[in-house]
Formats: structure tokens, C-alpha cells, sequence
């Protein structure tokens, strides 16, 4: 089967990379020169444990190509998918334009031509497919674009995605057709897990309310964790008590700083203004995004119960991508950490393994007003006290001990819980962790 991958983002990329790996002959379309430059270069765009390695293997072996040439993919290609990116707008509501300007493109392209499915991964509102089913007859102009549309929503954890897109826990296809259906069991054929069967509507709402509700869990916890603090309770051990019941599970009750990425942030806004949209009450959404915003502002309240006074310290921010095993540092909390640590006077030294090139780019502003080290020894050394906001396992294993006699009062800050505090204590820490 010959597949077309619209866009070489995170999304597109992954797929692309992964069903080539699967034996599908795979076109990448992508009008980024930069981008697309690397990419025809072998280099992956972004990190991804695996992914380079197999990017390279499928170049070689011709199952992989990276175009600019959208026509020409289209031509060939019996399925097309659509993993253009879908960011917010100042309301909320997702910017669907690459969604349209593909749209536009693949109508185009494929007037009086043969039948193609066009499957949309990327994260749409609800209704999507029925809008692009209309925009096809506008652009078609009185010809016949013999198109299907079809939703397949992507659950791909950032630093686990190749692993979780070639071992999934389900797969979602929103499809109205026999053949459409026939043909998305054949890409999927390889992949023993639950599969299951839609129309689009539903599809759509499923990727949303997933995020949605995982992101609730992540803000719950955390507000959970506020009353730990106060109170002298362990929320490490509130979430292992809860988590054990099977009707919560375990998952994504880690209290800290706050979620972040790509994903969570904007589909909990486009998910809460479709709610609004439809005169429904999608408060609870807005409670979640608010718990979320006030994390920074408590880290900020507990590093001054240590140094009384922030204008003027030295902090040292370790961690600056959203999560640890990924270079993404899009709505990163760090950006409200030291936002919030320089609204306070506070000067800031910041470190991360992979995402400082990538902070500087995004944050030009924020980056400007900071300075960045290349390891946390460098940032350490003379902070009056340093914050955890990204896990990293080379925090984990950092010498504290030899650190510590380098920073000018050894305050440290775990927003994430993954040092034994018993043991930063008598090593002479002013130790403070999350809900703890």
C-alpha cells in the first residue's frame, strides 16, 4: 500500500517513520525547506527514543520519502493522512487553517481521480470530518474529488512514542464505509491490541475526552497536594492509597509543577470552548486549566518559606522540556516557573539535558532575560537554591553531596518527588518536595 503523511511534525513524523517500518511504502509532505532539508538529510526533526535509527533504515531502503511535492504524493498514494498541527487560538478554539489548506491541496490534486481515504490524525474538534467532507465539494468546484474522510486519533506519550505507535493499548478509526473501514484494518493488520470502530464524530470526541480526563486526574492530585502541604500529609502516599483502587488506577496521579506539551494544554481549551460552543457547561475544564496555571505561584510561596526575600537570589531552574525523554518544551511549567521566579526579582540559571536550544527558540523573550548552564553542577554552583521541574534521570543521580557545598545556601525544591528526602536532609539540605 502506498500511504501519504501530510506534515513532518511530531505526530506525522512518528507515523510516517513507524508504518514504513511496517512495510508500507510511506511519502512524507512537508513545506517547512528547513525541516524538510534534514529530514532528506536522514536527521530526525525531533527526539524520539528509536526513531532516528529507524528513519535512517527506511530511507535507505526506499520505503520512506520526505516531499514537498503534496500533487505528486497524492497521486500516488491510496491512503492519505492528515497530521498537520492544530494550535490554539487567543479563545481557545483550534486554528484549523493547515487543516484546510490541506484539505484544499488533496481536493485539488485528486479531481476525477480514483477513490482515496483521507484519514485526519491530527486533533480536531468534533465535527471535522463532516466540515472537510464540505469544504471538498466547495473546492471541487461542480467535479468529482472521490474522497472518504476518516478519523484516527493519535495516543502517543512524548519519550515513548515509536513504542507505544508499534504496540498500542487501542486503536480508534471513525470511518462510515465498508472499503474505508477494509482499508484501515489492513494498515492496522500487524497490531494485536483493541480496535475499535466509529463514526467520525465519536472519534473525534474520544481523542479529547481522553486528554481531558487525564489531565483532570494530574490537576486533582495536585490540588490534593496543596492540602498535604498544609496539613503534614504525604501525597505520595495519598496517591499510592487511591491509586491501588481499580476504578482510579495508578496513572498520572504524580503530583508536581503541573502538565504541559503539546497536547494537554490546547486540547483542554479547544475542548472546553466546543463545550461552550454547544451552550453546555464545561466548568469543570476551567477549574482544571486554573489548578494548573497556580502551580508556579506555589513553588514560588515554597522557596519563600526558606529564603524569606527571592529578589536578588540566584535560582538554579533544573529541567526545562515538559517531561523528561523528549526535547519538547511547549507550554513547559518552566516557562511559569521562572517567569514567576523573575516577577520576583529573583535572577535565574537554567539547565536541561536536550531543551535548551529549544527554549531559546521559543521562549526568545523569557531565554533573553536568563542565563543557561550545560550540566546542573554548572547551574549549581553559587545558587541560593535550586527547583527540580523536569524528572531527569541525570538529577537523580546527580553527586548532591558534592554539590551542595558549591551553591550559596543549599535550598533545593523537588517539584517532582524523585529524591529520598530522608537522604537530602542529612546531607545538609533545607529539603522541600511536593505535597509533602
Amino acid at each position: 500500500m502506498n500511504i501519504a503523511v501530510f506534515g513532518a511534525g511530531y505526530v506525522g513524523l512518528v507515523t510516517a517513520v513507524c508504518l514504513s517500518e511496517l512495510g508500507f511504502r510511506v511519502q512524507v509532505v512537508e513545506k517547512d525547506r528547513h525541516k524538510l532539508n534534514r529530514l532528506q538529510a536522514g536527521i530526525s526533526t525531533i527526539y524520539e527514543p528509536g526513531l532516528q535509527e529507524m528513519l535512517i533504515r527506511n530511507l535507505s531502503e526506499g520505503r520512506l520519502v520526505f516531499t514537498e511535492n503534496g500533487p505528486l504524493a497524492i497521486l500516488k498514494a491510496e491512503v492519505l493522512f492528515v497530521c498537520v498541527g492544530t494550535p490554539s487560538r487567543p479563545d481557545g478554539s483550534a486554528d484549523m487553517s493547515q487543516i484546510e489548506a490541506v484539505t484544499k491541496e488533496i481536493v485539488e490534486s485528486s479531481l476525477d481521480s480514483g477513490y482515496k481515504l483521507v484519514v485526519v490524525k491530527s486533533t480536531v474538534p468534533v465535527g471535522t470530518g463532516r466540515w472537510i467532507e464540505k469544504m471538498s465539494v466547495l473546492y471541487a468546484k461542480g467535479r468529482k474529488a472521490n474522497l472518504e474522510i476518516a478519523s484516527n486519533p493519535e495516543f502517543l506519550r512524548e519519550g515513548a512514542a515509536v513504542k507505544e505507535f508499534m504496540h498500542p493499548d487501542r486503536i480508534v478509526v471513525g470511518v462510515a464505509s465498508e472499503r474505508g473501514r477494509t482499508l484501515m484494518e489492513e494498515v492496522y493488520r500487524s497490531f494485536d491490541c483493541p480496535k475499535l470502530f466509529t463514526d467520525s464524530h465519536t472519534a473525534e470526541i474520544i481523542k479529547y475526552a481522553a486528554n481531558s480526563f487525564l489531565a483532570t486526574k494530574i490537576s486533582y492530585i495536585n490540588m490534593v497536594s496543596d492540602l498535604c502541604e498544609e496539613t503534614g500529609a504525604d501525597v505520595a502516599l495519598v496517591a499510592e492509597g487511591i491509586g491501588c483502587d481499580r476504578r482510579i488506577g495508578a496513572d498520572f496521579l504524580k503530583a508536581g509543577p503541573g502538565f504541559g506539551g503539546s497536547c494537554f494544554p490546547k486540547d483542554l481549551r479547544a475542548f472546553a470552548h466546543v463545550g461552550r460552543s454547544y451552550g453546555l457547561n464545561f466548568g469543570l475544564l476551567e477549574q482544571v486549566m486554573q489548578i494548573n496555571r497556580e502551580r508556579s505561584q506555589r513553588m514560588i510561596r515554597r522557596l519563600r518559606e526558606q529564603l524569606w526575600v527571592l529578589g536578588g537570589k540566584k535560582i538554579a531552574v533544573l529541567g526545562l522540556t515538559f517531561k523528561p525523554g523528549t526535547d519538547d518544551v511547549r507550554e513547559t511549567p518552566a516557562a511559569a516557573v521562572i517567569e514567576a521566579l523573575l516577577a520576583e526579582g529573583a535572577s535565574v540559571l537554567a539547565t536541561d539535558p536536550l531543551g535548551i536550544a529549544g527554549f531559546r527558540a521559543m521562549y526568545g523573550n523569557l531565554a533573553d532575560r536568563i542565563a543557561f548552564a550545560e550540566s546542573a553542577g554548572e547551574a549549581l554552583l553559587g545558587a541560593h537554591a535550586a527547583v527540580i521541574v523536569t524528572d531527569w534521570d541525570v538529577y537523580r543521580e546527580l553527586d548532591w553531596a558534592g554539590v551542595k557545598d558549591g551553591m550559596e545556601t543549599p535550598v533545593l525544591l523537588d517539584g517532582r518527588n524523585m529524591l529520598d528526602r530522608a537522604e537530602m536532609r542529612r546531607l545538609g539540605f533545607a529539603f522541600m518536595a511536593v505535597g509533602r
